[in-house]
């Protein structure tokens, strides 16, 4: 224990920015992936072909392991943010695209008809009721993708990819040497706690962005 308290108390400025860079790949890469997953829910959720089309193709996805496609990405991206991003983008659209169809189909269609009956296009129906009503529903598939991404960054340091798992990986490679467990746990357990860290803020965001009558 001591030796792993000194190499965090030695390292703790490098730490602070892997966490960092862990943290904000993970987000922005959420941030595009919801982005495409919610648009094509949209797209496909009213029709029972399209959406099983689409679940289908984006878990397809998710049966390629992370090595073999981050493999694959690196001849045309190369090493870097690039392919780690893209890789993270893909592996978080299934939980959301699917939780998106789930939420947006669930929508009582009594409220969408007395909506259009007040005059409310279609565009408005689904910005002003479908959406919110199926945003509890989208929050809870980035919650998962979140969690589920945390853990594959770790694997991207094969692409020379930002965060913790470069601490990782170096750890397990120096096996034998004084700081080589220190270092490779210290980069598991930082994954750990901010995947906590980070389901916890979902969770408030959920609280503050949904009304108290959907909650119960």
């Amino acid at each position: 224990m001591d030796t792993l308290w000194n190499f965090v108390v030695t390292r703790r400025q490098q730490l602070l920015i892997d966490s960092y860079l862990h943290v904000s790949a993970v987000l922005q890469s959420l941030v595009v992936a919801t982005l495409i997953a919610v648009l094509i829910g949209v797209l496909v959720y009213r029709s029972p072909l399209g959406s099983s089309a689409a679940t289908a193709a984006a878990s397809a996805i998710l049966t390629v392991p992370s090595f073999a496609l981050l493999g694959l990405l690196i001849p045309v991206l190369g090493l870097g943010v690039g392919p780690t991003v893209t890789a993270l983008v893909v592996y978080a659209l299934l939980p959301i695209l699917r939780n998106t169809i789930i939420g947006l189909a669930s929508v009582d269609p009594a409220v969408i008809d007395a909506a259009r009956g007040v005059g409310m296009n279609r565009m408005r129906v689904l910005a002003a009721i479908e959406l919110p009503l199926a945003w509890p529903s989208i929050l809870t598939g980035m919650r998962v993708s979140t969690q589920m991404i945390m853990g594959i960054l770790a694997l991207a340091a094969y692409a020379k990819g930002p965060g913790l798992g470069n601490l990782i990986f170096s750890g397990l490679s120096r096996l034998g040497s004084p700081n080589a467990v220190p270092q490779a746990l210290t980069g598991t357990v930082l994954i750990i706690v901010l995947a906590l860290v980070l389901d916890g803020l979902f969770v408030l965001v959920g609280r503050l962005t949904t009304s108290r009558g959907m909650r119960d």
